[in-house]
């Protein structure tokens, strides 16, 4: 069994650490507000995650350094816009043995870098001890002990498959892939077409329209991904179209939430003042616009859940123009 430091307390994070305490490995687990650990080490409990209580194989601290030097697996575990910060604070105590093992899901604004690029270029790590670990996972589902499939990437597979050894349990069967870059941006580009399976919940669609939805948001993340170098193949696995799925029909999602929430006629400000947790979509879709302009790339969908977040666009002005568009031949376009 091994020893496990994870950076990042949310209920992802916390579900995972869960799981691999109950299946014998130690994890030591850090917070950025030492009154939360304090209450977690106190009470067993996370404050968002009342109804379980924390393995005993899992500690919570409060010092960083302490935190990683217990381990040569470290999980990061915060949401897509602090990695580099987190990087940044930690890479020093990181030594030639680390392997960092990223939940994060998003693409970073501005730089527009997936989490793993961000991550090698805050820490200077060797890319080969880089692995993402992504798919269609609820943490509320995986606490319940349902099953659930995940996807390691590396470009190491020898990587990779140490953590699909060591992350696997009787509830949690883990894939490989080397397509790093493709897991990556269907794990993160998934969260700006849940937005609008949301606004279309929210507005009173059914199953046509969501249909429709998810299938032509996949040939856009599909197109995106093959023009910035993944694997056409990649997009139908589990941090592809299994992501998508999940994200977008669930009632744990909180990118379909936000969605709906505007859906309904609420202003995102309004939305994302009343959210305690991250919806790491709406942060995307501002990354997805760029990429588009960038790349020359036609992203319906995506720039109309930009012109809905940014730009205060009307939904349904917006979907009429989706549906008004050139007709295009479905397979090439």
């Amino acid at each position: 069994m091994s020893n496990i430091s994870l950076l990042g307390c949310g209920t992802w994070g916390s579900a995972i650490s869960q799981e691999l305490a109950k299946n014998g490995h130690v994890v030591y687990a850090w917070h950025y507000d030492s009154a939360i650990v304090d209450s977690m080490n106190e009470s067993r409990k996370h404050p968002k995650l009342p109804n379980f209580d924390f393995h005993e194989n899992i500690s919570f601290e409060k010092n960083i350094e302490s935190c990683i030097s217990k381990s040569n697996l470290i999980v990061i575990a915060v949401p897509s816009h602090a990695v580099r910060e987190l990087m940044n604070d930690s890479f020093s105590f990181f030594t030639d043995k680390t392997i960092l093992i990223n939940l994060s899901k998003g693409l970073e604004n501005n730089t527009l870098k997936t989490m793993s690029e961000v991550i090698l270029d805050a820490s200077g790590i060797d890319e080969k001890r880089i692995v993402s670990l992504y798919g269609p996972s609820h943490a509320e589902e995986v606490l319940q002990g349902f099953p659930t499939t995940l996807v390691a990437a590396s470009v190491d597979e020898k990587i990779s498959a140490l953590v699909q050894d060591i992350f696997s349990s009787n509830i949690l069967r883990v894939y490989n892939n080397n397509d790093i870059k493709g897991v990556e941006l269907g794990g993160s580009l998934k969260n700006v077409i849940a937005i609008a399976a949301g606004i279309c919940d929210g507005i009173g669609f059914g199953d046509n329209t969501k249909a429709a939805l998810l299938t032509r948001g996949m040939a856009e993340i599909t197109r995106l991904g093959i023009s910035l170098g993944a694997k056409e193949s990649t997009f139908s696995g589990l941090s592809g179209i299994g992501d998508l799925i999940a994200t977008c029909l669930s009632e744990h999602s909180r990118n379909r939430h936000v969605g709906e929430e505007i859906g309904k006629g609420k202003s995102l400000s309004t939305i994302l003042e009343n959210m305690d947790m991250v919806a790491e979509g709406v942060k995307t879709t501002h990354s997805v616009h760029d990429l588009s302009i960038k790349h020359n790339l036609d992203m319906p969908i995506s720039e109309g859940v930009y012109k809905i977040l940014f730009e205060n666009k009307n939904p349904k002005s917006i979907v009429s123009e989706l549906m008004n568009r050139d007709l295009v031949n479905e397979t090439n376009n």
